[in-house]
């Protein structure tokens, strides 16, 4: 198994274990949780993986240098 499916099958296991505890409730914004879940430990990951360095951290994920500033800003990184 390919560890994008490790990560795949993780996801999968959590949005399980979240619409379980819903128990009834209505589930609401579910990407948004998921992205602000998933993205804030990525970011703080790739930044150590980069010695703090946001252009090689941005090459890293494959975006832009400018996109990864407002991503850290958005989850208080900066």
């Amino acid at each position: 198994m390919s560890c994008a499916n490790d990560i795949a099958d993780c996801v999968t296991r959590t949005l399980d274990q979240y619409f379980r505890d819903l128990d009834g409730e209505k589930p609401a914004a579910v990407y948004d949780m998921m992205m602000r879940t998933v993205e804030r430990p990525m970011l703080e990951f790739v930044l150590r993986q980069a010695n703090g360095n946001q252009t090689v951290a941005a090459q890293i994920l494959g975006i832009n240098r400018n996109t990864l500033r407002r991503k850290l800003s958005d989850h208080q990184l900066l």
